[in-house]
C-alpha cells in the first residue's frame, strides 16, 4: 500500500492510498483523481519522507552502539496539519448543512420568496441562484447566505 501526500491546484492537501506507484500514475493519467474538497481534477503528488522502522542496535547493557540509527521524537507539527484540520471542519459543517436542509435546486428564489410572503410553510432550503438573483432576494429582505457547495460535502470520504 502506498500512501501519498497530494495537493490540488487550489492548494488543498489530502492523502491518497494506492496499491502501487503505478496505480497512482494510471489513476492520475486516467483523470480519476479529484480533490475531495473542491473537486479539482488537477492533482499533484507532494514530496514526503518515507516512514522507516529503525531499531537502534544496542549493546549488552542496553546502550545504543555508535553509528546506529535512532529515532528522535520532535514536537514540531506538520505545517499542513492546521490546513487539513480547517478543511475537515469546513467539510463537517457543509455536511451538517446538507443534512438539515432541503435541496430545491433552481427553484430556490421562487421557494424563498413564497416562504417570505407566507405563501408556503417555512423550512430550511438550499439551491442555486445567480448572484444577481441572490442580491434581489437580499434587497427584498429575504435572508440568503451564498455558499459554495463543495463536492466532498455530498458524500462520505473513506
Amino acid at each position: 500500500m502506498k500512501v501519498l501526500n497530494l495537493r490540488c491546484v487550489s492548494h488543498h492537501q489530502f492523502e491518497g492510498w494506492f496499491a502501487s506507484e503505478g496505480d497512482f500514475i494510471k489513476q492520475d493519467q486516467g483523470g480519476l483523481l479529484h480533490c475531495p474538497v473542491c473537486g479539482a481534477a488537477e492533482v499533484h503528488k507532494m514530496p514526503s519522507a518515507p516512514r522507516l522502522n529503525l531499531r537502534a542496535v544496542r549493546d549488552a547493557e542496553g546502550a545504543p552502539q555508535p553509528g546506529s540509527a535512532s529515532v528522535v521524537p520532535t514536537n514540531t507539527e506538520n505545517p499542513g496539519e492546521e490546513e487539513r484540520r480547517r478543511q475537515g471542519q469546513v467539510l463537517k459543517a457543509m455536511r451538517e448543512l446538507i443534512a438539515q436542509t432541503e435541496d430545491v435546486g433552481d427553484r430556490f428564489a421562487e421557494q424563498a420568496r413564497a416562504m417570505h410572503h407566507g405563501e408556503r410553510k417555512h423550512r430550511n432550503i438550499r439551491g442555486q441562484a445567480t448572484p444577481e438573483v441572490a442580491l434581489e432576494l437580499i434587497e427584498e429582505g429575504i435572508d440568503v447566505v451564498p455558499l459554495p457547495l463543495i463536492p466532498a460535502a455530498k458524500e462520505v470520504l473513506q
